[in-house]
């Protein structure tokens, strides 16, 4: 808890990721959770890992052993076969619990507005997840008006728009979510003022944070916390409209 506010944290990673170099453990992200009053996390791969399968194994050994505090997410590459692609997802299901599955446009180079991607979405809704779709750096496919062709064709899926469009794409992000009720907000990257003007068209209930990466975590919860917004739209924010995403169903 931060200042009398509950903080869910709706997009951290742990395990190696090859692009970047970076490792960070459940220990780290726990001890980052700590220092920012953080209740709850959402756990996700790195985009580019040497072995999806053990990323997934370590995060999943990580929500069992912290069911209370974290919630895990699959992210493979979506070219691998599809049935091997439908198994794996379906493995972090049911072995692990996991209540996401994350696309990267950036390295995954998949459209998600084609019906040739329909599969990934699919996969998603068989296994009672919601579908976590960066968006920002990573064009063409990252722009976050491609999420409302899937959110459009899967009305019963919950698709959670990473960044919110990177602040550059910040209003794209905004039409998304004004055209299609199922498409939720994640901020993190925007600047407090941006967050301000997804506000004048956007829900509270609707919107979410994630800090990404660990030294990253206080400006994100600090940029809700010192808004000029009521009390309730923080604690829609900073906790239960994720609590409502990635709660257990």
């Amino acid at each position: 808890m931060r200042d009398g506010f509950q903080i869910f944290d709706t997009h951290t990673h742990i395990g190696a990721a090859r692009h970047s170099g970076r490792v960070l453990s459940a220990d780290d992200l726990l001890r980052s959770m700590d220092l920012h009053g953080v209740e709850r996390s959402v756990v996700i791969p790195f985009p580019v890992v040497t072995d999806y399968r053990r990323e997934h194994d370590l995060i999943g050994k990580a929500v069992i052993d912290h069911p209370d505090r974290l919630v895990g997410a699959a992210c493979l590459d979506p070219y691998i076969p599809v049935e091997q692609f439908r198994a794996e997802v379906r493995r972090c299901r049911e072995a692990f619990g996991f209540r996401a599955l994350k696309l990267q446009p950036q390295y995954h180079g998949l459209n998600p507005s084609l019906n040739s991607s329909n599969f990934f979405f699919e996969t998603a809704l068989e296994n009672r997840m919601a579908v976590v779709c960066h968006t920002g750096s990573g064009l063409p496919f990252s722009l976050p008006s491609l999420c409302m062709m899937p959110a459009r064709r899967f009305p019963n899926l919950t698709i959670v728009v990473a960044h919110c469009g990177g602040g550059l794409f910040v209003h794209d992000a905004i039409v998304a979510a004004a055209f299609c009720p199922n498409i939720v907000l994640e901020l993190s990257s925007l600047m407090p003022h941006h967050v301000l003007e997804v506000l004048g068209h956007v829900r509270p209930s609707r919107l979410m944070i994630g800090s990404d990466l660990p030294e990253s975590a206080g400006i994100e919860i600090g940029k809700v916390l010192t808004l000029d917004i009521p009390d309730e739209d923080k604690r829609q924010i900073l906790y239960e409209t994720a609590s409502g995403v990635f709660g257990e169903s």
